[in-house]
């Protein structure tokens, strides 16, 4: 499968071309970006035999199967868009879009084409959640709270994640990730109780908290920050009416991590082997294309992610992102 990236971006080959050389089903065969020598050092730097002028020329390049779109999260719901009306598979970055408005015109726009189209949430695709899940649906009980922390430094305040016209902020970055494992653990979709944030310049949030229930009953609450008081926290927690589950570093986990489990008063952990969580979801976006299989992140999971993210900045009184 024949894979254009769109941009030079810096997760790019974390992302993409060294998963590719794991899965030889898959080839990073081209890239374009608004400047092409920019492109040309960064394809020579990763052998990828064939540079475009243009996103549009990428798109439509015959000989590509799918793109990848890692752009800046205000530029996700458009060049995505572009790519499906080119009938171009597509593996987007997360943030799925700006808001969830876009995000329902994105999988309006793919059911009705065919292609598939994936939010890469890749420490979904990892053996690691796969068990995580398995442990709350059959060992915690009935489950009575999640909790996610995404916290990390980011102190270059010039970075575009930090940029509200270019759909930034914490939530956006950081806490797109805590949204979703907290949904993907947590039983059933939640509603947003209250947020509150702390800013970084006017409507652009460097941390984000907020408070969540789900239909059960069962409470939530996600951390965020790209710049706070709590500097690095990657972790999950489940507590359930037998016990509870708490992860470290969910999202990388082939680097490290620790998931301990507590029932009925016995404690044990476990670890669990795989791959990269980038090589494991390129796999996965094979098997979505070539095979048919059911991605784990489809467009309607991502308008579910979006709306919850949608609803904490109004909780927080922050303006949605793309609509200014």
């Amino acid at each position: 499968m024949r894979i254009g990236t769109l941009g030079a971006a810096r997760i790019t080959p974390m992302a993409l071309v060294k998963p590719a050389r794991a899965v030889p089903e898959a080839e990073v065969a081209a890239v374009a970006a608004r400047d092409r020598s920019r492109a040309e050092e960064f394809a020579a730097k990763h052998g990828i035999p064939l540079v475009h002028d243009s996103y549009e020329r990428l798109i439509a390049d015959p000989s590509l199967d799918a793109v990848y779109n890692p752009l800046p999260n205000a530029l996700h719901a458009e060049w995505t868009l572009k790519a499906i009306e080119a009938g171009k598979h597509v593996l987007a970055e997360k943030p799925f879009t700006s808001n969830a408005a876009e995000a329902r015109s994105v999988a309006d726009a793919a059911a009705k084409s065919g292609v598939v189209v994936m939010e890469a949430f890749h420490y979904r695709y990892h053996p690691l959640m796969e068990r995580a899940l398995e442990i709350v649906g059959t060992e915690l009980g009935e489950v009575r709270h999640v909790e996610t922390w995404m916290c990390f430094p980011l102190p270059k305040f010039s970075d575009i994640r930090y940029s509200l016209e270019l759909g930034g902020g914490a939530l956006m970055d950081a806490g797109c990730y805590a949204v979703h494992c907290l949904r993907t653990l947590g039983p059933g979709e939640p509603s947003v109780v209250g947020a509150a944030a702390l800013l970084r310049s006017p409507g652009v949030d460097r941390a984000m908290a907020a408070d969540l229930r789900f239909p059960t009953g069962a409470t939530g609450r996600i951390h965020a920050s790209m710049w706070s008081g709590n500097l690095l926290k990657i972790a999950a927690r489940v507590d359930g009416e037998r016990g509870s589950l708490r992860l470290t570093n969910f999202v990388a986990p082939q680097l490290f991590h620790r998931m301990t489990v507590t029932v009925d008063g016995r404690r044990r952990r476990e670890r669990v082997a795989g791959d990269a969580t980038y090589t494991c979801q390129l796999r996965a976006f094979v098997a979505a294309v070539r095979q048919g299989t059911p991605p784990l992140t489809p467009p309607a999971d991502s308008v579910a992610n979006m709306t919850v993210i949608d609803d904490i900045y109004r909780k927080a009184g922050l303006p949605l992102r793309g609509i200014q």
